[in-house]
């Protein structure tokens, strides 16, 4: 269940629905900042930022996006950090929240990808005072009780399997 926290963590991965709901608790009052992981950038990315080249990011969008939609640029924050995976997202938020003495932090995600989500943030948050809930966006189509009727939920369930025996078996950091 969500309790109030210090801020709302949205993970890469996902085009809308992630910061959307992350749009949604802000205004609800249920934390005073959102924090917007980079995610990873692709190569031909990278040799632009070599090149000096400013090429927008998917965070910036979102950033630009949410203040557009009235939310106080003041109150998001990108993650400084360009990161690979779920673990790699833990650990940023993990090093932000100990930094800023948070005590509590909503991790917003898709449907399928919270499992893997909630044993990454355990994993990192371990042994720590920082409490964290895992939360789905109400925004995400999936329908995991018929996963296999949908060949978009298909490809999510095999392809979040194959990651989640990764991270059970310690690849996935």
């Amino acid at each position: 269940p969500l309790e109030h926290a210090d801020a709302i963590v949205v993970l890469a991965g996902a085009r809308v629905e992630r910061w959307l709901e992350a749009v949604d608790l802000y205004r609800a009052g249920w934390a005073p900042r959102i924090i917007l992981s980079r995610g990873q950038l692709e190569q031909a990315e990278v040799r632009l930022h070599a090149m000096g080249i400013r090429f927008p990011e998917d965070a910036d969008m979102v950033r630009d996006a949410m203040v557009q939609m009235q939310i106080p640029a003041a109150a998001v924050t990108i993650l400084p950090q360009w990161v690979d995976n779920t673990a790699q997202e833990a650990a940023a938020a993990h090093q932000l929240a100990v930094a800023s003495g948070w005590q509590r932090i909503i991790v917003v995600t898709s449907k399928y990808h919270s499992r893997r989500t909630a044993y990454a943030f355990a994993r990192e948050f371990r042994g720590t005072p920082v409490m964290v809930v895992v939360h789905i966006s109400a925004y995400d189509p999936a329908v995991p009780r018929r996963w296999w009727s949908a060949r978009q939920d298909v490809r999510q369930v095999t392809s979040e399997l194959q990651k989640l025996v990764a991270y059970r078996l310690g690849l996935g950091e």
